[in-house]
This record gives structure tokens, C-alpha cells and sequence, in this order.
């Protein structure tokens, strides 16, 4: 799933594409919207909240998307070919006269008043790259549920916007702690670093091609995807089991000798998914 750097990545992109310019195409491939048609009308900003990406137009209406596990928003100049996927991936297409925005594969796809917006992102926590940023807010959204597991805390948007699993594994390793470990029980000086920390990682990545958490040549992340790989710091072979609330299980990754914590437990996420049903937002 995309995260939030990837997705205020997006948003710029389709912002310098399109703001302040009249759509010629517009082009919904989906039954809803089919009918829609934009044509004539100023796009005004494209904006991300945590993983949402909110595209203003004049009028008063917002087109709402979430790129889920496989969406993609692709900017493509005039001739150019596109190859962000088979025409039959496509779900949106908006189009100016020298440029075109083509959405692929996007499973969420909203057209709302502006007027509107906070319905779909109300419920979301502090955007680590937005306005909104509050450090002191996400640590206690995250501390409201002490015995939560702190990479689930860390999943769940109503929390803080824009953690995905690649971030959630690369922070508890930067703590030093196991993705299991119950929030409540993080150390006090890691807790209060949890937040900046996030941040730090997230706004050093928000211009980068490949995403980096290690500072390290020719390794960009610590932990993530490296199973069954050593540590790059004791060189313990890294682990992976699954984390998640039992439908929306995600791989995690870490390292057994770096970080202090309890190692997953069978039957650990059927208790979670059944009293915090997670928000990925």
C-alpha cells in the first residue's frame, strides 16, 4: 500500500499538472459516474490527507481517491504514450490541453461537494506531512489504547496519517522495539520520540525517488523486505511473520536481537480485529 510520502508525491504532481487549468476530458470508468462529465471546469488543487487525495474543482465538487494497495494516479504530457497499465485498469481520466491525469486501478473514487470533504477524512488522526501535524495529539491517540500493540497503533489512521507497513516496521526498529510490544509499555523517552521521529522520516522522504530510513550506501531501509537477510547493525537474520486484525494482515519485518519485545502470538490479532477494528484511511 502506498504511503503517505507516496501519496503527497501524487498530489503534487497532479496539482502542477492540472490547478488552474480547464478540463477537455473527463472520463469516469465506473458505473456510479459513468455519466459525469467535468468537461469546462477549473481544476482548482489537488490535495493528499494522509492517504487520500482530494481533487478540487470549480463549483464546489471534490473528487476523493485512495490508491488502497495497487491505485495509481499517472501524469502523462500530449502524444506521450501511457503505460501505467492496460486500458481496462483505467477508472479516471482528466485531461487539459497539455496534460492528462489517468487513474489506474483505483478502488476508491468519490465524487462529493466540497462542502463535504469531512466525511471521507474526518476521522483521521494528525497528517504527518499536512498542516495539521500535531505531535502531541498522535502520541496520546496512540497511548489511548495501552495494551495495542504498537505496530497496529501505528496502522491505524485515526491515530496519525500516513504510517504504512514499510514506515511502521522501519520506526520500531529505529525504537528498538518489537512491532508486538503493547503501546502502554513503550519506554517514556521512546514514546515521546515516536512522533518527531515519524515525521523526521516521512518529510526527508516526501521528494525522494526511493524511499531511505538508513542513511546507509546501497541500503535504504533497515529492516523491510530483508528477511531472511542479516541486521544490518548486528547481523542476526532478519525476521517476518504477519501483523494485522485478521482481515488486513500485513507482513513485519524485524530484527530479534535489536529489538526488545514480544515476538507475535498466535490469536493475537483475532482479539484486536474483534474490539479495534483497524482504519487504514
Amino acid at each position: 500500500m502506498p504511503e503517505g510520502d507516496t501519496v503527497w508525491q501524487t498530489a503534487r504532481r497532479l496539482h502542477e499538472a492540472l490547478a488552474g487549468k480547464v478540463l477537455t476530458r473527463s472520463d469516469f470508468r465506473v458505473p456510479k459516474y459513468a455519466t459525469v462529465d467535468l468537461t469546462g471546469r477549473t481544476v482548482l488543487d489537488t490535495v493528499s490527507r494522509g492517504k487520500h487525495l482530494l481533487t478540487r474543482f470549480e463549483g464546489g465538487l471534490t473528487l476523493h481517491s485512495h490508491l488502497l494497495m495497487e491505485g495509481a494516479w499517472r501524469v502523462y504530457g500530449t502524444g506521450e504514450r501511457w503505460k501505467g497499465g492496460p486500458g481496462h485498469q483505467i477508472r479516471a481520466i482528466l485531461g487539459a490541453a497539455d496534460r492528462a491525469a489517468v487513474g489506474y486501478r483505483l478502488q476508491v473514487l468519490e465524487l462529493l461537494r466540497t462542502s463535504e470533504e469531512d466525511r471521507t477524512v474526518a476521522h483521521l488522526g494528525p497528517d504527518l506531512l499536512g498542516p495539521d501535524w500535531d505531535p502531541d495529539l498522535a502520541l496520546a491517540n496512540l497511548l489511548a489504547e495501552p495494551g495495542r500493540p504498537i505496530g497496529e497503533a501505528l496502522l491505524d489512521q485515526r491515530n496519525l496519517a500516513g504510517i504504512g507497513n514499510v514506515y511502521k516496521s522501519e520506526l520500531c526498529f529505529l525504537l528498538g522495539v518489537t512491532p508486538w510490544l503493547p503501546v502502554g509499555t513503550l519506554p517514556a523517552d521512546r514514546a515521546a520520540q515516536l512522533p518527531a521521529l515519524a515525521n523526521k522520516l516521512l518529510e526527508a522522504n516526501r521528494d525522494r525517488v526511493v524511499r531511505r530510513t538508513t542513511g546507509l550506501r546501497g541500503q535504504d531501509l533497515f529492516v523491510y523486505g530483508r528477511a531472511p537477510r542479516p541486521c544490518l547493525r548486528c547481523g542476526i537474520s532478519v525476521r517476518v511473520a504477519d501483523q494485522g486484525d485478521g482481515s488486513q494482515e500485513r507482513p513485519t519485518y524485524w530484527c530479534p536481537n535489536c529489538q526488545a519485545g514480544p515476538a507475535p502470538q498466535p490469536g493475537t490479532a483475532q482479539k484486536w480485529r474483534d474490539r479495534h477494528p483497524r482504519t487504514t484511511g
